[in-house]
């Protein structure tokens, strides 16, 4: 595994992807379960069929793109993002001295964009081991750099995304990942109840400056465009009424480009202990 990596690492991006839309089309076709989760995902959001197999090569790329940004430099990684827009918002926070908190959805290369803040400044990422120890090692390697940091998806690690906060820096997490039981909460995605993370909306409230992130995954193995913007509407409100924006947010970003979000994750999914979903009259 660690020596297949270091070679995806070394070959070029364009090969990469090639390589990883294959073997996401085969997946696609050999895995009845992933294939299911895939259509009912898409169908949900109302996407139309035909973006079903475009799905299926772009998941195929995000996994064998990871080895090169784990494993090259965090000025090689940069290099990788040919274009930025929206960085404004992102230099408005700091002139301003607030904290930045990045919500970066599964949609694009979403591990592309703290690698590219990293180069700029302090980044603290929410980080969820992998089971596998070698694996971890590895992934920790790539993704902890000179100044991107990472915080465990427990207590401390909110403790280190709250300080990182207060001393203006950016923090960085997946919105739209299912947490655990009793970390989040049933709130409507794409017109179905899914079992949302409230952290994002909470860390919302320390008046950080919320940027939507997400980086575009050029054709021909060009490289990124990296998308920066706040939100559309202002986040306000409680928690609760946060964190459906958030999803909102997520579901205005999917629609810019259906066809690169991680449709085979399975979103919906109840956490063991969890209640269950709210039933929709």
């Amino acid at each position: 595994m660690v020596f297949l990596f270091r070679l995806l690492s070394w070959l070029p991006l364009r090969l990469v992807h090639t390589v990883g839309a294959g073997l996401g089309w085969l997946a696609y076709l050999a895995s009845p379960t992933y294939r299911r989760h895939l259509r009912e995902n898409l169908d949900q959001a109302g996407i139309p069929p035909a973006w079903r197999g475009r799905a299926a090569a772009e998941a195929g790329k995000q996994v064998l793109e990871l080895p090169r940004i784990w494993l090259r430099s965090v000025e090689e990684a940069k290099a990788q993002v040919v274009e930025v827009v929206g960085w404004e918002h992102v230099e408005a926070a700091r002139q301003a001295g607030k904290g930045v908190l990045f919500l970066t959805p599964h949609l694009g290369c979403f591990e592309i964009t703290a690698q590219y803040y990293a180069a700029f400044g302090d980044i603290t990422v929410l980080y969820r081991p992998p089971r596998q120890a070698t694996l971890q090692a590895m992934i920790e390697k790539g993704r902890q750099r000179q100044r991107l940091h990472l915080a465990p998806a427990d207590l401390s690690g909110v403790r280190s995304l709250i300080k990182a906060l207060k001393r203006g820096e950016a923090v960085g997490m997946l919105p739209d990942q299912a947490p655990k039981m009793g970390e989040g909460a049933w709130i409507d995605f794409f017109g179905r109840p899914a079992y949302t993370m409230t952290l994002a909306a909470r860390l919302s409230e320390t008046g950080a400056a919320v940027i939507m992130a997400w980086g575009e995954r050029l054709p021909g193995g060009r490289g990124y465009r990296l998308h920066l913007r706040p939100p559309l509407e202002a986040l306000a409100g409680d928690t609760l009424a946060r964190a459906g924006q958030i999803n909102r947010e997520i579901e205005s970003l999917v629609r810019e480009c259906p066809g690169q979000y991680l449709w085979g994750y399975n979103r919906y999914k109840r956490p063991a202990g969890a209640e269950p979903p709210p039933v929709k009259s």
